[in-house]
């Protein structure tokens, strides 16, 4: 894989031609910025940039200025290879908090390891309805330690007004949730999304994230979907780059409470 291509294609599509990540979101472009703006319970931010050392601190400013202005915190999605180089800098400079840094990695879905079958004794269901959803959160709660009342709204919002756009799994051993996953469909691109890959504490260690990888890259090729992305945790990065994934970047979340 290409690397600088295929990272510039993310960028172009998925970032500077971003849609919507929901209902009730919309994209707005104001200059050499693209940001999302939606509901309290959705995710607002900017999803990138194209500044210079001349233009940056000024851009900052009216980002605070217009999401305070909507009474909203949000997210500065930034990613290593963005311009200018001290951009961090000026961003924890403005009052934003800096996140832990993620790894974007990328892989083609032709190209990933063979599938992988879950663990003896779980199977793998869709959720697809709200009481899915509920199973998906609780799994959420359970690994990540954090509500999942925002989950639950982008999920059922997904689900009932956008169904084609979201894929939503939980592995079950008996009735038990213990491990869940979802992946975002973007219209219009060749990248599928993996997100929120979690793990209950006792299931960990035994290949149940490897399958839940495996089952959405199998929807992601019937889909017709040529590269799946991923937001990976130092956890998780190991395990991808055994699968044929492939580290174009690194993310870091700055967020600013208004």
């Amino acid at each position: 894989m290409d690397h600088s291509a295929v990272l510039a294609l993310y960028d172009r599509v998925m970032r500077e031609g971003a849609l919507p990540d929901g209902p009730g979101a919309r994209i707005e472009r104001a200059g050499a910025v693209v940001r999302q703006v939606a509901g309290p319970q959705g995710w607002n931010g900017v999803l990138w940039s194209g500044l210079d050392a001349k233009g940056a601190d000024r851009a900052v400013r009216e980002q605070i200025t217009r999401f305070t202005a909507l009474g909203r915190d949000f997210e500065w999605k930034l990613y290593a290879h963005d311009e200018p180089a001290d951009l961090a800098t000026r961003l924890l400079a403005a009052g934003f908090r800096a996140e832990p840094e993620e790894t974007l990695m990328i892989g083609e879905v032709a190209g990933l390891a063979p599938a992988t079958a879950p663990p003896q004794g779980i199977r793998l269901v869709r959720a697809a309805d709200p009481a899915g959803v509920e199973l998906v959160v609780d799994v959420h709660e359970k690994s990540f330690g954090t509500d999942g009342a925002r989950l639950r709204h982008q999920l059922l919002a997904r689900l009932s007004d956008a169904p084609g756009t979201v894929v939503a799994v939980v592995a079950l051993a008996g009735a038990e949730p213990v491990g869940a996953a979802r992946m975002e469909l973007v219209p219009g691109t060749p990248f599928a999304g993996l997100w929120g890959g979690g793990t209950v504490a006792a299931w960990r260690g035994r290949g149940l994230y490897r399958a839940l990888v495996a089952d959405r890259a199998r929807v992601a090729a019937a889909h017709g979907y040529r590269y799946l992305q991923v937001d990976a945790s130092p956890m998780s990065r190991p395990i991808l780059e055994r699968l044929g994934f492939h580290a174009v970047s690194t993310t870091t979340p700055y967020l600013y409470a208004g």
